[in-house]
């Protein structure tokens, strides 16, 4: 079980840590207990990001490889100095971050807007007048504002999407805050990121698929925090919310509406052995994607992910969408809410989860058999999860048995694997809603 002590702030000087910039003062300096988690490792049989080699992030980091940073610029550096290749810097570093980076700054410390991104030949007026299916019909967008938009995207990718190397750990200072940025962990093994307020990854340029479901839909570049094609990986103590920006606030165009976010926290392109702990997910349409593509291939036997003492609070889907992986979901607190709820686990192709003693708070109007969701999937086993309907108290319920209940065909109920990788005991579902309350999201690490 992670150690979590809460409500404590200690200032101490760090000997020999290089500061990002070299403009911090002394009282920004780190606490010895700073010290200790900056070089903390997952610990054994922590989920799947334990298996192999183990998951040790920066640990290993030279003092000259310890940093503080305040800014995208500094985070920039610190992570190898250029954003387009340090996602293949694999020098052990630590990187505390504290107060707010937003990745719409200029070096130069000006706050960039989406019209200072955009291709000089795009306007978004003319693009809906276009492609107004009522003009364009039903086909994708071609042809020069669809490039003009494409060719947008690709600057705010440069600009809002920070690249991360293998053997890095980040971790925040009490009240850091990633902000509209992407933090990208791509080929990128052994990352450790903690104790961070992630806050609205918005796109400027989103994407018009008018196939995308009966009546078509928006659809956005970027996610919260991404890991593609990286292992052993810890997501650990965080918070993930689209704060005061949520699609639910978007006006609407061409019936459907503007979806500036995409994932909270995908897991993609064979990715594996990653550990999600004592996260909060708040109030968030898609929140978690765990393989991209229903295309038999590179995935299989990868996407192997353990879920474990989160908080998914007010999230409309995705709580996770499983495709191949052996995913392990247990101790997670759901509070479920909303007229657009659609799900909370997607079961998907080859999809292989395990969900074991997670507590289920349900709105008026969401009932146990909606928790689960057919996305071509066959199997799923779960035991000892509890289900509060409307005002009515937690208590065992069988999400396999009620999803069977309304609907054709029937899931299995063996996903053919049972969890080795956990680390310290498996809670009782009742105790779930307490203890995440308590130690789940960021602010609860002791820095």
């Amino acid at each position: 079980m992670t150690a979590v002590v809460v409500g404590v702030a200690l200032v101490a000087v760090l000997p020999g840590a290089a500061l990002a910039g070299g403009n911090d003062k002394n009282s920004d300096r780190l606490s010895w207990v700073a010290r200790s988690l900056g070089r903390q490792v997952l610990p054994t049989n922590d989920g799947w990001a334990a298996a192999g080699p183990g998951t040790t992030g920066g640990a290993a980091a030279s003092a000259d490889q310890v940093y503080v940073v305040g800014s995208r610029t500094e985070l920039v550096d610190a992570l190898g100095g250029d954003n387009a290749t340090n996602r293949t810097n694999a020098t052990p570093k630590i990187i505390y971050v504290k107060g707010t980076v937003n990745g719409f700054d200029d070096p130069d410390g000006t706050r960039l807007t989406c019209a200072d991104l955009a291709d000089p030949e795009y306007d978004f007026d003319e693009f809906l007048a276009t492609y107004d299916p009522a003009v364009w019909g039903r086909v994708n967008p071609s042809g020069p504002l669809e490039d003009a938009r494409r060719r947008s995207v690709t600057n705010q990718t440069a600009q809002t999407q920070i690249n991360v190397g293998p053997n890095t750990t980040i971790i925040g200072l009490r009240g850091a805050t990633f902000e509209n940025l992407t933090l990208m962990v791509d080929s990128a093994n052994n990352v450790i990121v903690r104790n961070l307020l992630f806050d609205d990854a918005y796109d400027c340029f989103p994407a018009w698929s008018p196939n995308d479901g009966d009546a078509g839909n928006w659809n956005s570049q970027y996610d919260l925090m991404s890991v593609r094609r990286s292992e052993n990986v810890w997501v650990d103590h965080n918070t993930f919310t689209d704060g005061d920006n949520p699609d639910s606030a978007q006006p609407v165009h061409f019936g459907r509406p503007l979806q500036v976010h995409d994932g909270a926290l995908d897991i993609t392109h064979t990715a594996s052995l990653v550990t999600v702990s004592y996260n909060k997910f708040d109030g968030r349409d898609k929140v978690m994607l765990i393989g991209s593509s229903n295309t038999v291939g590179p995935d299989v036997g990868r996407l192997n992910v353990t879920l474990h003492h989160n908080i998914f609070d007010g999230s409309l889907q995705r709580l996770p969408r499983i495709r191949f992986g052996q995913v392990d979901v247990y101790n997670n607190h759901y509070k479920l809410s909303g007229d657009d709820f659609e799900y909370a686990v997607g079961v998907g192709v080859q999809g292989a989860p395990y969900l074991q003693n997670n507590a289920f708070h349900l709105a008026p109007g969401i009932a146990t058999a909606d928790l689960l969701y057919d996305w071509g999937g066959t199997v799923v086993t779960e035991q000892g999860n509890w289900v509060a309907e409307g005002r009515r108290p937690l208590r065992p319920a069988s999400l396999l048995d009620a999803y069977n209940a309304v609907n054709e065909p029937d899931l299995g109920a063996d996903a053919g694997w049972t969890p080795t990788l956990r680390h310290g005991p498996v809670l009782p579902a009742v105790a779930v809603p307490l203890y995440t309350r308590l130690t789940a999201g960021a602010g609860k690490l002791p820095v």
